[in-house]
């Protein structure tokens, strides 16, 4: 007669063995990983590019040019790292999809890694998502699931998930932790890395608007952690959260219409938006931001998106700041994204006359900027 085996009080045999070690996953799991890692091996570092402002001005901008990416935008960095994260997490599995939230950028960095490890993907968007980002999502491979209400995105993206047995990557929860913000190779650490033969290589301010609200959390907590005094600035869109949010020290916020400039700005404050981590807010207009990227085209001889705009305003509004005050300095802001996924959004007139956007306004207050170092005020303020 044997005798029955003791338990613990979770109601687990003291003695219970259970191996769930499973060669042939952890042999693709290890592929995975060294093909996510090679891409970051494999792709240089992303220009550090002057602004041409008068040299007597004493305060220099520069753009961390992350268009240059495999997949043209900022979000490549984001992707890899939630790709790693996932994967070292052993929440990808081989065959099953990798399902996204997103309103285009990222689901393209992601489509481009889903591909590159032999999963499929599966993004879930706005169906105002411009078509050229649907195209470059189909391009690598991903499936585009368009809704209604842009708001609804995260609860779609997880029932597919639930559906399929795939993975929600879930980029505005896991964006803030899903980066290394010590380490070698992050936006910040490359910014300071390429800044250290400038004039000014410790920069007054960073301006990042915020999608997830990783980035800005990343840039923080890097110049808290190697003891700089840079600020860091959010530029907001309109319809957006995040400011409010901030503002109010109240993670509730929430919009009931969607930002117009796409990738930045969200109906509710994200759980990657690190509220503590942000020095300074600035809500910026979004016919401001469209006529700093047409401003800028003619400075710079490219197309920009609009978010690359609503960073640029604020930076603009920052220096004439510093201006005022007699200060010297540098700046540094980010052009996200190339302008050519917008040509029928931001560079459309039609599109700007059926949203009623006047840019013109803004438009003459950049040349008026550039001319003097001062960014006037809005007329009749």
């Amino acid at each position: 007669m044997t005798s029955p085996s003791r338990t613990d009080c979770s109601g687990i045999a003291l003695e219970e063995d259970i191996n769930r070690y499973d060669p042939a996953f952890r042999a693709w799991l290890r592929e995975a990983v060294r093909k996510v890692q090679a891409d970051g091996n494999r792709s240089a570092d992303t220009h550090l590019l002057p602004v041409p402002l008068p040299v007597e001005w004493g305060i220099d901008l520069y753009l961390k040019d992350e268009s240059t990416h495999p997949t043209g935008s900022l979000k490549h960095r984001l992707a890899r790292s939630l790709f790693l994260h996932a994967l070292c997490n052993g929440w990808i599995k081989p065959g099953k999809p990798v399902i996204e939230a997103s309103s285009g950028s990222t689901a393209v960095s992601e489509a481009y890694f889903a591909k590159l490890i032999g999963v499929p993907f599966v993004a879930v968007m706005s169906k105002t998502t411009v078509r050229s980002k649907c195209d470059l999502i189909e391009f690598h491979g991903g499936t585009c699931h368009l809704v209604d209400d842009p708001s609804s995105v995260y609860q779609v993206a997880a029932d597919l998930a639930e559906q399929t047995g795939g993975h929600y990557m879930d980029q505005f929860t896991n964006a803030e932790r899903a980066t290394d913000w010590r380490g070698n190779n992050n936006i910040a650490d490359s910014v300071f890395r390429q800044l250290a033969q400038e004039r000014f290589p410790e920069p007054s301010w960073i301006v990042a608007a915020a999608g997830t609200g990783g980035t800005s959390a990343t840039l923080s907590r890097f110049l808290h952690y190697t003891q700089r005094a840079t600020g860091i600035c959010v530029a907001d869109p309109e319809n957006s959260a995040f400011m409010r949010g901030w503002r109010d020290d109240d993670r509730s916020v929430t919009t009931t219409i969607g930002s117009r400039i796409e990738g930045i700005g969200r109906e509710r404050v994200e759980p990657s938006f690190v509220i503590e981590a942000v020095d300074r807010m600035m809500r910026v207009p979004d016919a401001a931001s469209i006529a700093t990227i047409r401003v800028l085209e003619r400075l710079l001889g490219r197309k920009c998106g609009g978010s690359t705009g609503t960073n640029v305003w604020a930076a603009f509004k920052i220096i004439s700041e510093m201006r005022a005050a007699g200060e010297q300095g540098s700046v540094v802001t980010l052009l996200c994204d190339p302008g050519e996924r917008y040509l029928d959004k931001y560079y459309s007139d039609a599109w700007l006359d059926g949203q009623g956007i006047d840019i013109a306004p803004y438009e003459e207050r950049v040349e008026q900027f550039l001319t003097t170092g001062q960014l006037p005020p809005p007329t009749g303020t």
